[in-house]
């Protein structure tokens, strides 16, 4: 209170000129909801829960009440020799009304391996332009299932809905664009590298990657290192997410592009970034097809 009169009553004095005030990106905590509120609002008419899964046993031993299931195959191809790739959008906009998700939905996600998958599919929603109104689940199936809540083996019938998307291209970024980035001066753009440390520094090779090390210019910042733990993984809190994304040097007003083997763990990068504020956009390619390509690496 203090300090706001004393801003107030400087701003009164003839000839001076206060320093600008630092604004940096702002939380959207609309992007993520607790256990507790999807248990609160499970049976609420708009809530729209999605199981994203590569295995089917994942959600047919037992997942949250009412959810519908989305296969990872179902929004990840390989197109050209590269895997994960996303589908014409005409395939995605069928998937998404297939499973019952329309333009008034409340969509909750959750997915295999800690909510990558999940991740995955919110880019997928924010590529088709509709993912205003969509959140993960923090803590996914391991919080829900750790506070014994129940789970389900029933199938829900989703009936069919129409779901008018708006594609937003300028969030992908191909390999020509990741080049020109890749040369731009240091600190002018901040490229995120997903994969386990050992892979971006070129210790240890990707899966089916012939060459080591990261694309030139990019920081590593590790997905599930953004999770408190395996057993319990939730997002850390927003302080903490700040200064991993700020030892990165990511600015609000300058680019920031996620990578990683194939555009899935950088969804998650590409994720946490959004919710922190940042405008975030994504080489889904990634790695995978900027060393099929023998393009410079760094170790």
């Amino acid at each position: 209170m203090f300090r706001k009169f004393l801003l107030a009553a400087l701003t009164l004095i003839p000839g001076l000129l206060l320093p600008a005030q630092e604004t940096g990106p702002k939380l959207r905590p609309e992007m993520v909801v607790t256990t507790g509120w999807l248990a609160a609002n499970l049976s609420e008419p708009d809530v729209i829960v999605l199981c994203i899964n590569s295995t089917p046993e994942f959600y047919s031993k037992g997942h949250i009440p009412g959810s519908r299931q989305i296969k990872q195959e179902d929004i990840a191809v390989t197109r050209d020799g590269i895997p994960n790739e996303l589908p014409p959008v005409e395939v995605l906009k069928h998937v998404f009304e297939a499973a019952g998700v329309s333009n008034s939905s409340r969509v909750v996600l959750y997915g295999e391996r800690f909510n990558l998958l999940a991740a995955r599919a919110y880019f997928t929603l924010d590529y088709l332009g509709v993912a205003g109104r969509v959140a993960l689940l923090d803590g996914g199936l391991e919080k829900w299932t750790a506070e014994r809540r129940p789970l389900s083996t029933e199938i829900p019938q989703a009936k069919t809905t129409t779901l008018v998307v708006s594609p937003r291209p300028e969030i992908l970024v191909d390999t020509k664009a990741m080049r020109e980035l890749s040369q731009k001066k240091p600190g002018s753009v901040t490229l995120v590298d997903a994969r386990p440390t050992k892979e971006f520094t070129g210790e240890q090779l990707s899966e089916d990657v012939a060459k080591a090390g990261h694309i030139p210019g990019a920081k590593g910042l590790y997905w599930m290192d953004m999770l408190v733990s395996r057993q319990n993984p939730v997002l850390k809190p927003e302080a903490e997410l700040r200064r991993m994304y700020s030892a990165l040097n990511a600015k609000a007003d300058q680019p920031l592009v996620t990578y990683c083997r194939t555009g899935m763990q950088s969804s998650f990068d590409y994720f946490v970034a959004k919710y922190l504020g940042y405008q975030p956009t994504m080489y889904d390619a990634s790695f995978y097809e900027w060393s099929k390509n023998g393009l410079p690496t760094e170790k």
